[in-house]
């Protein structure tokens, strides 16, 4: 650890127990490679545990602070879920790919609206033990304002690249950012009742 920082030394200290379980239950593909199939499906396998333990700890976060749901998805969730989207937006722009960096963030959002709802609720309603509700309730009046809110978002974002001649520069990516941050602003105000009283229970 001589050539190391203090800081490097944390992080490896943090998360060498992960790295001891992917060691042991995902296979190096440079060193096998036939078992290419087994390596993606054990990282879906620990993509999800992931998943359910950020979802999980949103939660308990959100009811021992009384944050609603829609909050902490909003904010943490969506944050927490969109930063491997953001990063490998920043290399491809990084290496001139402009266009595969707007695709990826369309690609993501069309795929987690469509997949990540659609599927997740075709198994609620169709896995139902004990003859459950086959019905997926939505809590937040809200919701309706934040997507409308979404809408406005994407506009403003299409807009600005088409009145920018359909370059990324700096400018352009301040005007997203603020954007981002009205929406988020405003979305935050709904769903936290200062216009209306929508505000839904917590987890529990």
């Amino acid at each position: 650890m001589k050539n190391h920082s203090f800081t490097d030394f944390m992080k490896w200290f943090i998360s060498w127990p992960l790295l001891f379980l992917f060691f042991f239950t995902i296979p190096n593909c440079n060193k096998y490679q036939k078992w290419f199939l087994l390596t993606f499906l054990m990282s879906i396998v620990w993509i999800t545990i992931f998943s359910y333990v950020m979802v999980w700890m949103i939660c308990i976060t959100g009811y021992t602070f009384g944050i609603p749901d829609t909050v902490m998805g909003i904010t943490f969730l969506a944050a927490g879920t969109s930063v491997p989207d953001t990063i490998a937006s920043i290399l491809v722009a990084r290496n001139g790919y402009g266009d595969m960096a707007v695709s990826n963030s369309i690609g993501s959002n069309v795929f987690d609206i469509f997949l990540g709802l659609g599927l997740p609720w075709l198994l609620k309603t169709t896995i139902r033990p004990n003859g459950g509700d086959n019905k997926v309730h939505i809590n937040s009046k809200g919701l309706l304002l934040s997507v409308g809110l979404l809408m406005c978002s994407l506009i403003v974002v299409v807009l600005g690249i088409h009145l920018n001649r359909w370059q990324l520069t700096k400018k352009l990516g301040i005007v997203i950012m603020s954007t981002y941050a009205i929406f988020l602003v405003m979305s935050i105000l709904i769903e936290t009742n200062t216009f209306m009283d929508i505000n839904p229970p917590t987890c529990f």
